[in-house]
């Protein structure tokens, strides 16, 4: 059974950061985000200071990680990504870049924020979740794996297309 509540690493917009475990609904639609820290105090915070929540899996051990603590050192993909979804790059408000693959889903128009799957998910992070207040601009890079599906579809369906029309027919 899942844990109730998840590791995560809170990136607020002053640079600094807090380690915690966050709801596995951590209650997005509400007007603040509720940790619970590694001493055990709840600790609240306005979604306006959120940059991101990283959810890891572990958290800091030494003083080399206290400056990336989420160990993201990779925050574009190098290659085309192989995994289905919506490559997105999303400029936040303080100018920081990131991309990452998003479900291509209802969340992405209703939801208050973006839930991503990183470029490098052998990292410490596997997923990103990014505020919509923390968005400044959003840029679809490509739609992967829709093409696939579609010709799949089809082949359940018996369609066939006819390459050599004619061919068959004798005159």
């Amino acid at each position: 059974m899942a844990s109730a509540r998840k590791p995560v690493i809170v990136r607020k917009f002053s640079r600094d950061w807090l380690a915690g475990y966050a709801a596995a609904e951590f209650g997005q639609t509400k007007p603040e985000l509720e940790i619970l820290d590694l001493t055990g105090k709840v600790v609240r915070m306005g979604w306006e200071h959120v940059k991101w929540i990283c959810y890891v899996r572990d958290f800091p051990s030494g003083s080399a990680d206290q400056a990336n603590p989420e160990r993201l050192l990779r925050k574009r993909f190098s290659l085309r990504p192989r995994t289905a979804g919506l490559w997105l790059r999303l400029t936040l408000a303080d100018g920081d870049e990131l991309e990452g693959l998003a479900a291509n889903d209802r969340s992405l128009v209703d939801g208050v924020g973006l839930l991503l799957t990183p470029p490098d998910t052998r990292s410490n992070t596997q997923r990103i979740y990014v505020p919509r207040p923390a968005i400044q601009a959003l840029e679809v890079v490509s739609l992967i794996g829709a093409a696939g599906r579609k010709r799949a579809e089809a082949e359940r369906r018996g369609e066939q297309r006819d390459l050599f029309a004619g061919e068959g027919e004798s005159s």
